[in-house]
């Protein structure tokens, strides 16, 4: 017997997976499918979720799984249901609410790969085909109403008229558990909803108002922290308060993931090393107590990495106490965890460029000495076999020649560090939103050299990464073998259109 939703939570293909159990995996669905079936390229990137017979994922994505939780403790009957199973509900169902890192594919890589190709990336199409299937179509006809939010809920702000083709009542933006309970009670009542809410950073929730994760997240991800402190011009994090969450609360989502056969974990934070920090300088006790509590809880087995960093952390944290070292050789490496995997931001190697627009990032550093502290974490994180997922943000408001120049040399002396490095056009986003979209009609000769420099570090890196860490598992030797086709592709059409971008460029 199916069990009775009201409120119904859901999302498209390219969200409702767990990426093969690698996270990284997923931004492949960032991109148009290039010379690959698009059935193929989802498969790569995005394959189906296991499901119970209620359409119930047995992972979804964390931040719609904290939605679920707040709706389930105010007693409403809500679950999050997998896109190919919402007909089971449609009878049933008057509230379905849609989430997504990246609707429109407006967000950094997405809307670099657009510009690049001029070909629509996977997320949009596959978001768009959602949205016009017979039975969202259908659901809205019944007098459901339909709700959108998270991370990327400012694209719908881009996209008016899908808003009211698709007649989605309201869209929330910003960190929902103060409000979300309220506008599901008015939706359910058929009170009139606002168009748009966005939830500023005082309406940001208390400790005490973030719920604990019912069911198991994707790969296990958990969050440990909320905001920032650096401040970054071009990030919308920073502008909400700095809140950690208590080990007893990250232990207990662990504890859902595990017993959900999740038994891996993602510590989820725009900087893990800042933990439980003395403002932006990393301390021992608390990132030793928490990971100490997680090894523990995901066995010798469970697999591990961390969601983000700061450079300027893991410098600071390795050079005053040795502790990046100590985490890895002593709590988390083993027999079978013999990496971590880490997102990291250099986005420009000019510290003239970086004052202008994240002065903190390298604190407690000066930040003139911003190109020394990148060479300086990327080289512990080298020798502590992290491998970091670098991003390098081109196009920013007031950038010159002579930042770009900077970047290069950089770029230069990073060569021997094992990494993949990864160029995004810029996205008018927090204190910089008025300013201009990046894209392809403004490249400059410099703007390419730093894309080419960065395709070949990642090239290379990338072969190193498969061989010595990454998609080892026997039954990830498609997806393997598919990766390295596709990055002998990619290595092929790269130097086939550099001569065409030179042409573009001088016309």
């Amino acid at each position: 017997m199916i069990m009775v939703y009201e409120v119904v939570l859901t999302t498209d293909r390219t969200m409702m997976s767990n990426h093969h159990g690698k996270e990284f995996l997923g931004f492949i669905a960032t991109g148009p499918a290039i010379k690959i079936p698009e059935k193929l390229w989802l498969w790569l990137s995005s394959p189906k979720i296991k499901v119970d017979s209620e359409g119930r994922p047995r992972e979804a994505s964390y931040g719609m799984r904290k939605v679920e939780a707040k709706l389930i403790d105010a007693g409403f009957k809500a679950a999050i249901i997998d896109p190919d199973h919402l007909h089971k509900h449609l009878d049933t169902m008057k509230v379905l609410m849609f989430g997504h890192h990246d609707f429109f594919a407006y967000g950094p890589p997405s809307s670099e790969w657009w510009s690049l190709t001029g070909k629509e990336p996977i997320n949009r199409i596959s978001f768009r085909r959602l949205m016009e299937s017979p039975v969202v179509i259908k659901a809205k006809e019944k007098g459901v109403r339909f709700i959108a939010g998270g991370p990327a809920a400012w694209q719908w702000l881009w996209e008016l008229d899908y808003w009211r083709r698709w007649g989605v009542d309201t869209v929330i933006d910003g960190e929902v558990e103060r409000v979300i309970v309220d506008l599901v009670e008015k939706a359910l009542n058929n009170e009139p909803l606002p168009d748009y809410i966005y939830v500023g950073p005082r309406d940001s929730p208390s400790l005490d108002e973030i719920p604990v994760i019912k069911a198991p997240s994707v790969n296990g991800l958990v969050e440990i922290m909320r905001g920032c402190p650096r401040g970054c011009k071009f990030c919308s994090v920073t502008l909400r308060p700095l809140r950690f969450i208590p080990i007893e609360k990250i232990v207990e989502e662990i504890r859902v993931n595990v017993r959900g056969g999740v038994s891996g974990a993602i510590l989820h934070s725009e900087d893990v090393l800042l933990y439980g920090a003395d403002g932006v300088k990393p301390k021992p006790e608390p990132l030793i107590k928490l990971h100490e509590a997680v090894m523990k809880e995901i066995g010798e087995k469970g697999g591990f990495a961390w969601s983000h960093s700061s450079l300027a952390a893991m410098k600071y944290a390795e050079d005053e106490y040795k502790l990046v070292s100590k985490l890895t050789q002593e709590i988390i490496y083993n027999e079978y965890r013999r990496y971590l995997g880490v997102e990291v931001g250099i986005e420009t190697g000019s510290p003239e460029l970086a004052k202008k627009i994240m002065y903190a990032k390298a604190a407690p550093y000066p930040i003139e000495q911003w190109p020394e502290v990148v060479e300086d974490a990327f080289r512990i994180m080298h020798e502590n076999h992290i491998v970091p997922a670098a991003t390098l943000i081109l196009g920013f408001p007031g950038e010159t020649a002579d930042d770009l120049i900077k970047t290069l040399e950089l770029l230069d002396r990073l060569k021997p560090y094992r990494s993949i490095i990864v160029p995004m056009f810029f996205v008018p986003m927090g204190a910089l939103k008025k300013n201009k979209w990046f894209l392809r009609d403004r490249l400059k000769r410099e703007h390419v050299d730093v894309m080419l420099k960065c395709f070949y570090h990642t090239i290379h890196w990338a072969n190193d990464i498969m061989s010595r860490f990454y998609l080892k598992e026997p039954y990830l030797f498609p997806v393997k073998l598919l990766l390295r086709f596709f990055i002998w592709y990619a290595r092929r059409e790269v130097e086939k259109h550099v001569a065409k971008l030179d042409y573009y460029l001088k016309s």
